[in-house]
């Protein structure tokens, strides 16, 4: 949240020079304050697990938020209690004629196949587009930022090597975005995936900027200049043990998957793993909330545009 200062006074230059955001007195009086209203467009297929990890990181606010849940209609989820999805989540029709302050769309288990022959792709676009008068500023996780550029720049995705798997460190590029307040000179993400996107393609687009970047697992954290698209092709909502259960899973599946990089102590699957990356991950989504959201979108959201 802003720190709110005199009108006039000397500091609020100073601050402002430092990145830190200041609100003048003039400017909180007339604020009004209501609830922010966060849609969720879960892709994952445990909906249960991944619901909890958004909610665990929206709800490290002293925002009033209220979420709704949504799955594509498209689609049937294996890995889901059909009585949960009744009850707590809706498709994309129940929704449509409302509007939200922000929209999470989360990454999907489906990044090695082309974007068009993921069955619910046309769904998701129309998501994203809607979203374009009905949204204020949506945050895209892992596929759904890769997602989210190919739509709207047609920026591809490229298979990697070898499966990008583990808790990586991570640059800032450019200090004076909001977005990155706070952010160490050095911070941890962890990232699961097996393609990427490409700085070449990112910079053809004037629109976009390039915010972070890790040396061993490439971009990481990318947004539109008015902060109305944010694209984060990692996974700072994962729980400490979520990388765990992946490779455990994949080696059960006889894949042979690397160990995750960064993450085991002395790359040993049997000790506990290292958690650096937890206050990254709070950070980066109250910095969504308050920057993206709370402090641009308007009041009233018929007046959105």
């Amino acid at each position: 949240m802003p720190i709110k200062i005199q009108d006039g006074l000397p500091a609020v230059q100073a601050l402002a020079e430092e990145n830190i955001f200041v609100m003048t007195e003039s400017r909180a009086a007339h604020q009004d304050i209501r609830p922010l209203r966060i849609l969720i467009l879960n892709l994952m297929p445990l909906k249960i697990v991944t619901e909890t990890q958004l909610m665990r990181m929206l709800s490290n606010s002293p925002l009033q938020i209220e979420v709704e849940l949504i799955v594509p209609s498209t689609h049937e989820s294996k890995n889901t209690p059909r009585e949960h999805l009744d009850v707590f989540y809706k498709t994309f029709v129940d929704v449509k004629e409302k509007k939200f302050d922000g929209l999470i769309i989360t990454g999907a288990p489906v990044e090695t196949l082309e974007f068009e022959d993921v069955d619910y792709w046309d769904e998701v676009s129309r998501i994203m587009d809607w979203a374009d008068e009905h949204v204020f500023s949506t945050m895209y996780i892992c596929w759904a930022a890769q997602a989210g550029l190919y739509h709207r720049y047609q920026i591809p995705k490229h298979p990697v090597e070898t499966k990008v798997s583990g808790v990586f460190s991570h640059d800032v590029s450019n200090r004076r975005v909001p977005l990155v307040r706070g952010f160490d000179d050095m911070f941890y993400a962890p990232h699961s995936r097996h393609t990427e996107v490409r700085r070449t393609d990112i910079e053809d687009h004037d629109d976009l900027m390039i915010l972070s970047e890790s040396p061993e697992a490439g971009i990481y954290l990318v947004a539109t200049k008015d902060g109305r698209h944010v694209y984060v092709t990692g996974h700072s909502e994962y729980d400490p043990l979520t990388l765990k259960e992946e490779y455990e899973r994949d080696m059960r599946r006889g894949l042979n998957p690397e160990i995750p990089r960064n993450y085991f102590p002395d790359d040993d699957p049997s000790q506990p793993p290292r958690i650096l990356w937890r206050s990254h991950a709070h950070l980066l989504f109250a910095n969504w909330l308050n920057y993206s959201v709370y402090q641009a979108t308007p009041y009233d959201l018929e007046r959105m545009q």
